[in-house]
């Protein structure tokens, strides 16, 4: 494992973390009773406005344009060799029904780009292909992973991406397009859409290696305390590993498929790129499988610990108890108000109680040590 130090999460960002939570399905009683194929949009508003970003290039040039409407997209889809749009905010229904009529996008296809949070797929609409799957996040102040959908329509020279928000892992992506002579530059719209389902299954990575140090920590930290925020952050841990599986699980037959599956959009070159990918969705699967298993032995680990702890804490309580029984007995017996007891006229006789306890005791502690219970 990684040597790589961080902080275990706070306390209070463990309590908020654990009053908040996640919810595993997102409310959708506004789509409660509506046809198919209805653009309503379900889950958080991340952001105020919707931003439309096109980056247009072929082996000559490139170009990337901030655009206030679809129609505009539009406009110069035919100009460049592959299109990209980039699409930031899927509140306004609106902007995202008047992509759906200028690039040809099935109804329910746009409802399931506008319905955020559920389990990752791919359909093909022969005329373009759509992949839905999940970025993930990790917040190395909190422990926490977030999770954001990412929407991706692949069609014949273009391709449209809806986020969430603007911000995302595809930065070294543009870069590649602004640079001259890059091998994007020279693929058709498919290698871009592989370049980006790549980038998110080689995010996973850096996430999976933040979580192993965050499992160092707390490995450590338990054999030396078994401590109360241990087991919370082990806890948070656990349902994090639980959401990662959730988000990953789904794209081990999601790129199969489009790996094997003769799609129309995408060609024979891009589906051997997509196999790699593949792999490294299954040793993604298999790390986070192997990353559970050594939670749950942690946590089995804690609370054995916590019980051992407990045991002997119960035992040193009844070793005392055990010594101070006979020594209760004997101070009982002579508190008794008998005005006759032989040994209380003795001048040596307190001195001789206080003998036969002391006597008792180191009998007891002798029994004791030669039973390792101490």
């Amino acid at each position: 494992m990684n040597n790589v130090k961080h902080s275990p999460p706070s306390a209070h960002a463990t309590r908020n973390r654990r009053k908040s939570g996640k919810k595993v399905l997102r409310s959708r009683h506004k789509s409660i009773g509506q046809p198919p194929g209805s653009l309503i949009h379900i889950g958080e508003q991340k952001v105020e406005k919707t931003e439309i970003t096109l980056f247009g290039y072929d082996e000559m040039q490139a170009v990337t344009i901030s655009v206030s409407n679809p129609a505009e997209c539009a406009a110069l889809k035919e100009k460049f060799k592959v299109l990209w749009i980039d699409v930031a905010g899927l509140h306004e229904t609106g902007v995202i029904e008047q992509f759906g009529a200028l690039f040809g996008i099935d109804p329910l296809t746009l409802e399931d780009i506008l319905h955020t949070g559920q389990r990752p797929k791919v359909e093909d609409f022969e005329r373009y292909l759509f992949l839905s799957l999940q970025m993930l996040e990790f917040n190395r102040e909190t422990g926490e992973i977030s999770q954001e959908q990412l929407s991706v329509v692949l069609g014949s020279g273009w391709i449209i991406t809806f986020q969430e928000k603007p911000g995302d892992m595809f930065d070294p992506v543009r870069h590649r397009i602004d640079s001259a002579g890059s091998k994007i530059r020279k693929h058709d719209a498919d290698f871009l859409a592989y370049t980006l389902v790549d980038s998110v299954v080689d995010h996973y990575f850096s996430i999976l290696e933040e979580i192993e140090n965050r499992i160092d920590i707390l490995d450590a930290d338990l054999v030396a305390t078994f401590s109360q925020e241990s087991f919370n952050a082990l806890n948070a841990l656990k349902r994090e590993l639980i959401m990662f599986r959730k988000a990953v699980w789904p794209l081990r037959e999601i790129i199969g498929s489009v790996a094997r599956d003769d799609f129309a959009v995408v060609g024979d070159l891009v589906e051997h790129y997509f196999r790699d990918v593949y792999d490294h969705v299954i040793l993604v699967i298999d790390t986070v499988e192997v990353f559970r298993e050594i939670v749950t032995s942690m946590h089995e680990t804690w609370l054995a610990g916590v019980n051992n702890r407990m045991n002997e804490i119960m035992k040193f309580l009844t070793m005392i108890a055990t010594i101070f029984m006979p020594l209760s007995f004997i101070a009982g017996v002579y508190g008794m108000n008998f005005k006759y007891m032989p040994e209380l006229n003795l001048w040596w006789g307190y001195y001789a109680v206080l003998g036969l306890m002391a006597v008792i005791v180191l009998g007891f502690l002798k029994y004791y040590r030669s039973r390792r219970w101490y």
